[in-house]
């Protein structure tokens, strides 16, 4: 059991990988959690594992792509736990999508419902209480994804594009409050999310070690940190690189699945 002083972490998607793994860090450096994911057993499931009592973790089942569940379990946070210390919008989705069929466009509008306006609705019940208490960190968690877009990919990269430009805005607007806006840029994490994908990873790393990054990053007061560092130079270099030398670079690379359908 954690102090009774101890700050308190509100995370969401903390069912599995990278949510789950954060949980335990941010506990095992003497946090308390609060823990948001649709699969309350599976949290609940977690919380047993860990032997963590009810001062140390608290579960709350919420959609993040549903603003009105998602900012119901934040204002439900603060009535039993208190006011977050930091709060972390890691829930997301990653489906790869054809334009060309039409109910692809659904799966689009899903991607963007969870992965843009999830991380919007995850913060909103806390960023007014933060500014007046002037203190509080919202964490983003994004992706090499959305430096540029990649074929078959294209809900995900503009997710997670969308998902790094609207941290960027959220920090200039929180600037001088006393409210700290961190956006996480993941590269591949050894997650159930990243399994299934059918081209190579470089770089891949466990969930624990993205984890332990994170968290010195968050310490150490960052703003935006890629993780791992070696995708920050290949994110560097995917910025730079002429569409011409980019596109052939990815051509014929195998694509993510479709919902329903396969890789090709």
């Amino acid at each position: 059991m954690n102090g009774p002083s101890a700050p308190l972490l509100l995370i969401t998607g903390a069912s599995s990988g990278i949510g789950q793994a954060l949980a335990k860090r941010f506990h095992d450096a003497g946090w308390r959690l609060a823990l948001v994911a649709r699969r309350e057993h599976e949290l609940q499931r977690f919380v047993a594992a860990q032997s963590y009592d009810p001062y140390d973790a608290q579960v709350y089942a919420a959609d993040v792509a549903d603003a009105a569940s998602i900012t119901a379990a934040g204002r439900l946070c603060i009535e039993r736990q208190g006011l977050p210390d930091a709060v972390v919008a890691n829930a997301g989705i990653s489906v790869g999508i054809d334009s060309a069929q039409f109910e692809d466009l659904q799966v689009l509008h899903d991607t963007l419902q969870t992965n843009v306006l999830g991380i919007a609705a995850t913060f909103q019940p806390f960023i007014e209480p933060m500014r007046q208490r002037r203190h509080g960190t919202l964490v983003g968690v994004a992706s090499v994804a959305g430096i540029r877009g990649l074929p078959g990919h294209a809900a995900y990269c503009a997710s997670k594009a969308a998902a790094i430009a609207y941290c960027e805005s959220l920090r200039g607007e929180c600037r001088g409050s006393g409210v700290r806006v961190v956006t996480l840029v993941p590269g591949y994490i050894d997650t159930p999310l990243t399994r299934g994908n059918p081209y190579p990873m470089p770089f891949l790393m466990s969930a624990e070690a993205f984890a332990d990054a994170a968290f010195l990053a968050l310490r150490a007061g960052t703003s935006y940190r890629v993780i791992p560092w070696q995708m920050a130079l290949v994110a560097k270099l995917l910025r730079v690189l002429p569409n011409g030398v980019f596109d052939r670079a990815f051509a014929g690379r195998p694509r993510k699945p479709r919902r329903g359908g396969a890789a090709r």
